[in-house]
């Protein structure tokens, strides 16, 4: 299966970081049904008191809500989505592309499970993720030689 690259909102939150935060935040998620693809959670560089909780996918009234009801709100970060198939160097190739580029990266978080892989790329704006976007579906494509 060739990667699939494709502009996604992130639903964000930052607040104070104490135990139990993203349980207690995802807790409404799961009673409407979420059936999230991302989930981050994270202590705020330089400032360990503060925390950050982003997810992927919200959307219809009943998760909205549910999400809105947490204080997560859609993030303004451009972000891409890349799946695909796992292949030696990916993540790599991938970053690379993106350098060559000059996009000015927020954040990139990638895993691989299995044969798949799956990156949640964040942009400091629009034109550096749309750019990106379309180098990364020729770099990372199933090419056969």
């Amino acid at each position: 299966m060739p990667v699939t690259v494709k502009s996604i909102s992130l639903w964000r939150k930052e607040t104070e970081n104490k135990t139990g935060l993203l349980a207690q935040t995802l807790e409404p998620l799961a009673k409407a049904g979420a059936d999230l693809g991302v989930v981050m959670a994270y202590r705020l560089p330089g400032n360990e008191a503060k925390a950050a909780i982003e997810i992927y996918p919200v959307s219809g009234k009943k998760l909205t809500a549910a999400a809105t009801g947490t204080g997560l709100a859609a993030s303004a970060i451009p972000t891409l989505l890349v799946e695909g198939d796992n292949k030696p160097g990916l993540a790599h190739k991938i970053a690379q592309t993106i350098a060559d580029t000059g996009a000015d990266l927020s954040f990139f978080v990638a895993q691989a499970i299995g044969r798949r892989y799956s990156a949640v790329i964040g942009f400091a704006n629009d034109a550096d993720a749309k750019r990106a976007a379309t180098l990364i579906k020729k770099a990372a494509g199933n090419k056969r030689k």
